[in-house]
């Protein structure tokens, strides 16, 4: 089953991430696509995640196809503009890929190209509206295509934002322009996540909460310091801490949110960071 399939039918489904390598070698690609496949219901394959340079999106959401693996394809705002990007997209239909995410992406202030110039000739928003207009077979000057894509097409929220109105404002108008699906930003506190799914549920889009993988107490610290929308509660930093195997602790955390989202979410979206062999472990414990 697809994706779209396998959350039309009410299951409760999970994703995961695998991070494209930083060269053309996707021997350890394919290791982690061959161990989670089975496991999960699609596999995201990142677009220079972080703005770090790696083998695209597209090559490896190929490759996870001919693995037998539903990819879903991550496109971000930062390194295209809107020829590339439709070129892109309807590129990865015509290569079979079905599943698509819009983001907007990691400024190359924060990557390993800092002299690089970030595009950003449109937001997310305005991207989740171009493959919503390429699905009805037009693309953004209204010119019909000889041949559409009917994307599944996904979106990001970050339900743990602060202050909160601005991401909701986003997220209506996500919705607005066609986004059929959300995987959200980490989520560690489970009653706002709740009030935000009893909220987003209405819309008819279907959610993915997010799980992000907390290897030490010291990544805890790094993201509460670092990354916006993103906060680690004490009691979790505390419960690393004082664990003798932090990243089995970790693993342990996860696992348990994984558990309570089962009890009202449509699903979860498993963040490893390139522990995905933990992503087994996480799905074991949950």
């Amino acid at each position: 089953m697809s994706l779209k399939e396998e959350l039309n039918s009410g299951k409760f489904v999970t994703t995961a991430e695998i991070c494209p390598p930083r060269g053309t070698d996707a021997a350890e690609f394919i290791k982690k696509a061959r161990l989670l496949k089975g496991r999960i219901a699609a596999a995201n394959v990142t677009d220079n995640q972080r703005a770090v340079m790696r083998l695209s999106s597209l090559a490896c959401s190929v490759i996870l196809l001919k693995e037998g693996l539903d990819p879903v394809f991550q496109m971000t705002c930062r390194d295209r503009n809107r020829l590339a990007l439709q070129s892109d997209i309807m590129g990865a239909w015509a290569l079979g890929v079905r599943n698509i995410l819009a983001l907007t992406g990691d400024h190359v202030s924060a990557g390993d190209h800092r002299e690089a110039k970030a595009v950003f000739d449109l937001d997310s928003v305005q991207l989740v509206s171009v493959i919503d207009t390429l699905n009805h077979g037009r693309n953004m000057n209204n010119t019909e295509l000889r041949g559409a894509t009917d994307f599944f097409l996904g979106a990001v929220v970050a339900p743990e934002a602060t202050p909160w109105e601005p991401e909701e404002i986003k997220f209506e108008k996500k919705v607005a322009a066609g986004a059929k699906f959300f995987q959200t930003q980490a989520i560690f506190d489970m009653e706002k996540f709740k009030t935000f799914f009893d909220f987003a549920d209405k819309t008819g889009a279907k959610v993915l909460g997010g799980i992000l993988l907390l290897k030490s107490s010291k990544m805890a610290h790094y993201l509460n310091n670092n990354v916006p929308g993103v906060h680690v509660p004490q009691n979790l930093i505390e419960e690393l801490e004082g664990a003798n195997d932090q990243l089995e602790k970790g693993i342990e955390i996860a696992s348990r949110q994984v558990r309570e989202l089962k009890r009202f979410c449509h699903g979860a979206h498993i963040m490893a960071i390139g522990q995905e062999e933990s992503v087994v472990k996480i799905l074991e414990g949950a």
